[in-house]
């Protein structure tokens, strides 16, 4: 019960920090501000958080949180290459109105310095979990390439997206990410749509033009 009661304090103000950095600002949260909104205490939070900074890498999480919602209304039977691409929309459509790009930028430039845990390659995150799942499931359905292992295509997969993130971040978001997204991402995945796949996916286009 403690260990429970524990992942809840630590999980309340992980979500009090992040519905304030949106509201009013990174740099014009305090971690008193945090404490008030998590009702928690000082004492609780630095058992969890050595200060405000820490909570930056902890952004992934939330992600991770926007995942375990849309795996409820997900449609178990959807093709891999649709699933993935259905997540990475709704992802990225919260990052471009829910989380500004200097905050992305932060979470970046912390993973890049962090000595010790780097939450973006977490493996135990729900992200991993998730996405292993459907790409798994996409090569026993034959939807994906054979010749390419779950491993390489979720590893090629994660790395995609980062680069999304980090070109939008060096850009300093002139762009929509989520427009760009919904462009790039199909063609990226393309690439690893197994030849069978293809050839019905061109066939069901032919159909549906003849109609």
């Amino acid at each position: 019960m403690p260990r429970k009661n524990s992942r809840n304090t630590r999980g309340r103000i992980i979500s009090a920090a992040w519905k304030l950095f949106y509201e009013q600002g990174y740099e014009d949260t305090t971690v008193e501000d945090i404490v008030f909104e998590s009702e928690t205490s000082k004492g609780s939070f630095y058992h969890y958080f050595p200060g405000k900074d820490a909570l930056l890498g902890t952004l992934a999480y939330v992600f991770d949180e926007k995942y375990e919602q849309l795996m409820k209304t997900m449609d178990p039977d959807m093709d891999a290459m649709e699933a993935l691409v259905f997540l990475n929309h709704e992802l990225f459509a919260m990052i471009d109105s829910g989380i500004s790009m200097d905050l992305v930028a932060r979470l970046l430039s912390t993973q890049l310095l962090a000595r010790g845990e780097r939450s973006l390659l977490d493996r135990n995150r729900t992200y991993f979990k998730l996405l292993r799942r459907i790409i798994a499931r996409g090569l026993e359905r034959g939807q994906l390439r054979s010749d390419r292992t779950a491993g390489e295509i979720l590893r090629a997969y994660a790395m995609w997206e980062r680069a999304l993130l980090y070109d939008w971040c060096l850009s300093g978001g002139e762009y929509s990410l989520v427009a760009y997204t919904d462009k790039a991402t199909p063609l990226f995945l393309a690439a690893y749509r197994s030849s069978s796949a293809e050839s019905l996916a061109e066939s069901l286009a032919d159909s549906q033009r003849a109609l």
